[in-house]
């Protein structure tokens, strides 16, 4: 192990950063060791946000990433509530709100992403994003007033949160610019089916559509929609997607180009890695630079930089991951395994679309790239080790119809 590194910072108290931290400790780091987080809290898991919590079965205590004893035992200079707004990479010097500039060694970014927001959102009550856990109560504490809401944005997070409310008995309009749900990631025959599974449950789904403006006197009353017509609603949550937080590394001479640009190991720069949300890393294994938005993802990549910081470039395993993620609506399960795109050729096993409950398998110039699955999680990971040892798309189509 390295022995260079006598303090490492790691900036982002979020689920990576926090893996992060664990991991260096687990590998017998025992130097100086900071996390700094902006927001208040300890770092939390952030799946149930959308579902669970909002929803008021659990209560945000529960939604904690560990326990206050083997988070003690880290023996972190912890700073929350505090952002990071600088880093002078000759310095080798984070800069944070409050004046102080802290020095290190090694540095490792997880800064995560922010929701994006709608362009000229008026000032009313009642619109809100949904990324953090402040966020998620302040839209909670407006459900239990009965709202008529209104989603923008039918990715997962919109789709679990109209799932969320209508489970609450709420009225639901969910609008979406593309002409289906999942319509920038899956193919349209599938999008199809995640509406359907919608409108089953009651939510008013509008496709192809796009919001031109809100109004309301102090609330929200009212969503104008680009094609003139109209959607009552006192609430509004829009989930267009997120951008990661890199507005406080402009000017340090790290590259930044939808995300902190890394190399196959997760180095952006010497001894400054990125992991989770914020990092775009080139994956060997599909050959191309990605930026994973998932909880997986953030695992992973966390535990994958600690080694990288500790171990240098000497050795350095590129990280090249399947990534994986799942999105509870309702009584489906859905997920997806490796990098699916629209144009795919598609195979569909294990049940069909019309059941609601499948696997499709997805090819790419002979290989599998990728799978998608309703209601079929052992069967699905069964395609995520194919993944993993590169089968030929042949051969998974031979195994899912043997």
């Amino acid at each position: 192990m390295s022995h260079r590194l006598q303090s490492i910072t790691v900036v982002g108290a979020s689920l990576a950063g926090l893996r992060a931290v664990e991991a260096l400790r687990r590998a017998g780091y025992d130097g100086r060791l900071n996390l700094i987080g902006a927001e208040s809290h300890l770092p939390y898991d952030r799946p149930p946000l959308s579902k669970a919590v909002l929803q008021g079965s659990r209560e945000p205590d529960t939604v904690a990433l560990t326990q206050d004893e083997k988070f003690a035992a880290l023996e972190l200079d912890l700073r929350l509530g505090t952002r990071a707004t600088s880093l002078d990479l000759q310095e080798r010097r984070v800069g944070l709100e409050d004046g102080e500039s802290l020095p290190f060694d090694g540095l490792m970014i997880t800064t995560g992403a922010a929701a994006r927001t709608l362009p000229n959102t008026p000032d009313l009550a009642g619109i809100h994003t949904l990324r953090s856990l402040d966020d998620c109560l302040a839209i909670r504490a407006e459900l239990d007033r009965q709202p008529r809401v209104a989603i923008v944005g039918a990715g997962f997070i919109g789709a679990e949160v109209a799932a969320t409310c209508r489970e609450r008995g709420l009225d639901v309009t969910m609008i979406e610019t593309l002409p289906t749900p999942l319509a920038n990631a899956l193919p349209p025959a599938i999008g199809d089916m995640v509406a359907a599974v919608h409108r089953d449950q009651g939510v008013e789904l509008r496709c192809g559509v796009s919001v031109a403006g809100m109004r309301g006197s102090q609330r929200v009353e009212v969503v104008d929609l680009d094609d003139g017509s109209e959607v009552p609603a006192d609430l509004v949550v829009v989930g267009i997607g997120v951008v990661p937080e890199t507005s406080w590394l402009e000017g340090s001479g790290l590259e930044i180009a939808n995300g902190v640009v890394c190399d196959e190991t997760c180095a952006a720069a010497e001894d400054v890695v990125a992991a989770g949300d914020v990092a775009r890393w080139n994956n060997v294994r599909f050959g191309e630079s990605m930026r994973v938005e998932h909880w997986t993802n953030a695992v992973e990549q966390g535990e994958a930089a600690a080694e990288r910081l500790l171990h240098g470039p000497d050795g350095a395993e590129p990280f090249a991951p399947v990534p994986y993620v799942w999105s509870d609506q309702y009584d489906r399960k859905l997920m997806s395994v490796g990098r699916i795109r629209p144009d795919d050729e598609m195979q569909v096993f294990h049940g069909s679309l019309e059941e609601r409950r499948f696997v499709a398998l997805f090819g790419r110039d002979g290989q599998l790239v990728g799978a998608f699955g309703a209601n079929r999680a052992p069967q699905l990971m069964r395609y995520r080790r194919m993944l993993r040892e590169n089968a030929p798309f042949d051969e998974a189509v031979a195994q899912a119809s043997s």
